[in-house]
């Protein structure tokens, strides 16, 4: 039975956009980001599907330890790198890449007694003054880690842009020069860009590319779709009419009334609110296919449910389908605007209770990963 609100993976989708990928970073080895349960479409599924990528990165300890305990064998690296002994201990035990951003995870892989045992990312802050070797300390830290018997030999020096998805903004060229100027001279290979780097900075795609939204079908761009890009939604979230019904001229729709008929108005409700990550505060006007008709969302957003006005679908009946994201007549990167947020905070925030199926081979199937 087909849930009243669930997703679908199109994971030929997945694979399409790791091959757009590819094309556009030139000889660059991808490190595929899978982050934050793969931003919301499932860390397991997608690093399956995902196998042909040269590694797969998270951000943090548990989910690298969860790849390897669902069998994933492919090469991970830990984004935020370890922050005690103990979880620098469990990388190790388990063959798990990290970043090395500063003097304390320095500091305690010159007092470890493992040999040639971790391969380190090093990262220099160039600009975004978040994680990362300031310019004036970082061949320091590159010395003590090639003199460290843990390090392996092979570092791969990185960094992370800050604005590549302003493409007017003239800090990503600075900050790839000052990458460029400081590790200069270095043995390693090197790592800059992001999704953002991939399309739009070209300089930015040296030794390994880092793609995170890009894979998902979603654009780092505010004012560029994934269409523009030919790259293709992976997650479609969807659910189906509950009700179908007539409301006088002047009556009131849902919490607070904030929405009221201005005539005789046919509402739908949908069976999905902000209970399975629809976003609460999308205003009036929102649109939603019904039937593949779009319509317009009406009054607030509620836990379980949304309204829509079915003047555009008069025929609708309940138990049709519904769209709340993720094709090309309704991309994710357009409710995103109408919710004035980003793509990634959308997909990361769908909920435990919404199941995914995968599309395989367009037959629909519960994805039990």
């Amino acid at each position: 039975m087909t849930p009243v609100t669930y997703g679908v993976l199109d994971l030929t989708a997945l694979r399409h956009n790791l091959t757009r990928v590819r094309t556009l970073g030139g000889r660059a080895r991808v490190l595929a980001v899978i982050k934050a349960n793969a931003y919301g479409h499932g860390l397991i599924t997608v690093a399956r599907a995902l196998a042909s990528a040269d590694g797969l990165a998270v951000a943090r300890v548990h989910e690298a330890i969860e790849l390897k305990q669902a069998g994933i064998t492919s090469r991970i690296v830990v984004l935020e790198g370890f922050s005690s002994v103990d979880e620098l201990n469990l990388l190790i035990a388990h063959d798990i890449e990290a970043v090395v951003h500063n003097d304390q995870q320095v500091r305690w892989l010159e007092n470890c007694s493992e040999i040639d045992a971790i391969t380190v990312w090093l990262k220099l802050d160039t600009g975004m003054n978040r994680l990362g070797f300031c310019v004036n300390n970082f061949q320091a830290a590159y010395q003590c880690l090639s003199d460290c018997s843990v390090v392996r030999s092979k570092m791969i020096l990185m960094t992370h842009l800050a604005n590549a998805d302003s493409i007017g903004d003239a800090m990503t060229t600075r900050q790839i020069n000052r990458f460029n100027s400081t590790v200069q001279g270095l043995s390693g290979e090197k790592s800059i860009a992001n999704s953002a780097g991939i399309l739009a900075w070209k300089d930015s795609c040296v030794d390994w590319v880092r793609p995170g939204c890009m894979l998902f079908g979603a654009s780092p761009f505010s004012d560029k779709d994934s269409c523009f890009f030919n790259l293709k939604p992976v997650m479609g979230f969807y659910s189906r009419l509950i009700a179908v019904k007539k409301v006088q001229k002047g009556e009131a729709i849902g919490y607070g009334g904030q929405w009221r008929c201005k005539k005789a108005t046919l509402l739908g409700v949908v069976g999905a609110g902000y209970g399975d990550g629809y976003p609460r505060h999308v205003p009036s006007g929102t649109p939603v296919l019904v039937n593949g008709v779009r319509v317009p969302l009406i009054g607030r957003v509620s836990m379980d449910m949304l309204t829509v006005d079915l003047a555009d679908c008069s025929d609708a009946v309940v138990g049709d389908p519904v769209t709340l994201w993720g094709v090309k007549s309704l991309l994710v990167e357009e409710i995103a605007r109408y919710a004035d947020t980003i793509p990634y905070t959308l997909l990361c925030g769908i909920t435990q209770r919404v199941q995914f199926l995968k599309n395989v081979d367009n037959a629909l199937s519960i994805n039990d990963d």
